[in-house]
C-alpha cells in the first residue's frame, strides 16, 4: 500500500485580477437640466438685482470727471471739494437760466435781482427742479445773469 504524502506547504491560490468597472457618462433626463439651468439662471438674476442695488444706493463716494463726488447719505449730493466751491446760496433750483446764460437758476429771497444763473460741471441738477437747496459753488463771470454759479454740492434743504 502506497500511502501518500501530503506537503506541508500551503497550495497557492492564484486569484484572478478584477478590473474596476468603467462607469459610462450618465446623461441627464430634460428635466434635471431645466431645472439646473433655472437655478444658474435665478443666481445670475439674484446677483445682477444685488450689485444694481449697490451701485444705486446713495452711500460713498465715486469719481466723475476727476473730481470725487458724494453721493450723498439721503440729503447732500456732489463734491467734498471745498476750496473749490466756497460760495453758497439757498434757494428753490428752477430749470433754463436767464437769456441763455446757464442751465437752470436759483430763485432766492430778495426779488429778480438775487437770482443766480446755475451750471453744474459735477451734478445733473435737473433732478433737483423744484427742490429748495443750498448750494456750494464757485463763482463765473457773467454778462446777463446777477449771479452765475458753478455748481459742486448741493444740500437738500
Amino acid at each position: 500500500m502506497q500511502t501518500q504524502y501530503r506537503s506541508h506547504q500551503p497550495e497557492v491560490v492564484e486569484k484572478p485580477i478584477v478590473q474596476p468597472l468603467e462607469k459610462k457618462p450618465q446623461k441627464m433626463d430634460k428635466r434635471t437640466l431645466y431645472i439646473a439651468l433655472g437655478g444658474v439662471f435665478l443666481i445670475l438674476v439674484c446677483a445682477g438685482v444685488g450689485t444694481g442695488y449697490l451701485l444705486a444706493s446713495p452711500k460713498g463716494t465715486i469719481t466723475i470727471a476727476g473730481q470725487t463726488v458724494s453721493t450723498g447719505g439721503g440729503k447732500t449730493f456732489g463734491s467734498s471739494d471745498t476750496k473749490t466751491f466756497t460760495d453758497t446760496a439757498v434757494g428753490t433750483i428752477e430749470k433754463d437760466g436767464i437769456d441763455g446764460e446757464g442751465t437752470h437758476k436759483l430763485i432766492r429771497e430778495g426779488g429778480p435781482s438775487q437770482t443766480a444763473c446755475l451750471v453744474s460741471s459735477v451734478l445733473d441738477l435737473d433732478e433737483f427742479a423744484g427742490k429748495k437747496v443750498k448750494v456750494a459753488s464757485k463763482t463765473m463771470a457773467a454778462k446777463k445773469c446777477p449771479w452765475l454759479m458753478d455748481v459742486g454740492r448741493i444740500e437738500l434743504q
